[in-house]
């Protein structure tokens, strides 16, 4: 294991230079056309710039990638050199073979790019096993289908409450108003967290995949870090609190009265804080968006929900394929490997790339780039990962995502995007930080 972490630094190792400095270098001009991938060279080619993820053109790129070089090799960028796995079943087959390929916080974690030296987060998703079951299992009952029967009436209740409040015939932003805040009562819930103080979560989970982003940060690493020892600060008050009183089945009180958790360190506490918080928060946030967003982009497929509302289950999955809120996974090679006719090296930085494994050809019946309700594949998405990975709280993602559908459609005729949403520079979370929408009642 030592000897792995090893190599991954020093494979990482690169000319000495800030991250702003790195950024600024490999990132395509905010006015300027975006190339083809006929018009650049694709063996250099970084396809983690910013700028592509925040006008959504990143997608002609991937098509190139699964159609000419399935297995690619970026030899530098401001997250190192690694590997981009682009294709539905290799994207699968790296994320379930857990023996060669790591996502331990040791080796680098699930993101690309190294860590920061003084201030690693461990965390469950970034472990190997046995401690990765270990410490999954011990949250996994505030998920559990008995508690996501006890969820229901209160995600119906507060979903009923927020839409009933929205303004009708009126422009308002989607992503602030009904995203956010849906996503974000539902983890005060799930953290028994003070629930007037819940907009903190919505902040942190910002922060935390944010550190380079001067919109976020604009104080830099100083701020993020900062910011994320406040994010500690409170939640070491709420575990010690929860651990001397009987445990219950809110997140904190599991990790506080779990055998394999309680005696977590800080670090190791704040990073499962921050686990939860994004896998809870960005997600299924980002998909609600998107549900309202693809259903404007194909109207017919609109037209298909309002004359059967029995899709909506299905039409869910669909969305979270279609969206794929977290565009990748990072592994790491713990010996070589070749794929493809290519040697992934000991030590090597690997993205699954699942926002393309979900818009692969090769799998997906009919055309994969379009929003279609009724898809026969769409729970074959890779948006939730696969084997010991597997997103823990995706059943709970798709429920609030069913009881949102079903309460829009008793209320609204339609939901009418007015201008292209504003989308998140950002090549891990695939999000949305604004979109217009005016409400268009039922007709009585």
């Amino acid at each position: 294991m030592a000897d792995t972490a090893t190599t991954v630094r020093h494979n990482l190792e690169r000319p000495k230079s800030t991250i702003r400095e790195k950024l600024m270098e490999f990132h395509l001009d905010r006015d300027a056309p975006i190339p083809s991938p006929e018009e650049v060279d694709m063996s250099t080619f970084d396809i983690l710039d910013p700028e592509l993820w925040r006008r959504d053109a990143h997608w002609e790129f991937f098509k190139w990638l699964r159609d000419n070089d399935p297995v690619h090799y970026t030899p530098d960028s401001f997250s190192g050199p690694y590997w981009s796995v682009t294709r539905y079943e290799d994207v699968q087959a790296v994320d379930i073979d857990h023996k060669r390929f790591s996502s331990s916080w040791e080796y680098g974690g699930i993101t690309l790019g190294e860590g920061f030296e003084d201030f690693e987060l461990p965390m469950f998703i970034a472990m190997d096993e046995p401690r990765h079951s270990e410490q999954r299992k011990t949250v996994q009952p505030a998920v559990a289908p008995n508690m996501l029967k006890e969820f229901e009436p209160l995600i119906r209740s507060r979903t009923q409450g927020l839409l009933d409040s929205l303004p009708v015939n009126e422009p308002f932003d989607w992503v602030d108003n009904v995203s956010i805040e849906l996503t974000t009562m539902m983890l005060a819930t799930l953290f028994d967290f003070p629930f007037e103080e819940r907009r903190k979560l919505t902040r942190w989970s910002d922060v935390a995949v944010n550190p380079h982003n001067p919109d976020i940060c604009p104080g830099g690493l100083d701020q993020w870090k900062q910011e994320l020892m406040e994010c500690l600060t409170t939640f070491m008050g709420i575990f010690q609190e929860r651990g001397a009183k009987p445990q219950k089945n809110d997140l904190i009180s599991l990790l506080a009265h779990g055998e394999k958790t309680r005696n977590m360190t800080p670090m190791e506490l704040l990073g499962n804080v921050i686990l939860l918080i994004v896998g809870g928060n960005d997600t299924t946030r980002n998909s609600m968006t998107a549900s309202v967003y693809t259903l404007n982009k194909w109207p017919d497929q609109y037209d298909k929900l309002k004359a059967d509302p029995s899709i909506i289950p299905n039409m869910v999955s669909e969305v979270i394929r279609w969206q794929t809120p977290l565009a990748y996974m990072r592994r790491t090679a713990l010996e070589d490997v070749e794929m493809h006719g290519k040697t992934i090296k000991k030590g090597d930085q690997i993205a699954m790339w699942y926002v393309s494994g979900n818009r692969d050809e090769r799998f997906w019946d009919e055309d994969p780039n379009r929003l279609i309700i009724d898809r026969k594949q769409a729970r074959n998405h890779l948006s939730f990962g696969f084997g010991i990975h597997r997103c823990v709280g995706n059943r709970l993602a798709e429920l609030q995502l069913r009881i949102l559908w079903e309460e829009i459609m008793e209320r609204f005729e339609h939901i009418e995007v007015l201008d292209e949403p504003e989308r998140t520079p950002h090549s891990f979370v695939k999000g949305y930080t604004w979109m217009p929408v005016i409400l268009h009642p039922k007709k009585k």
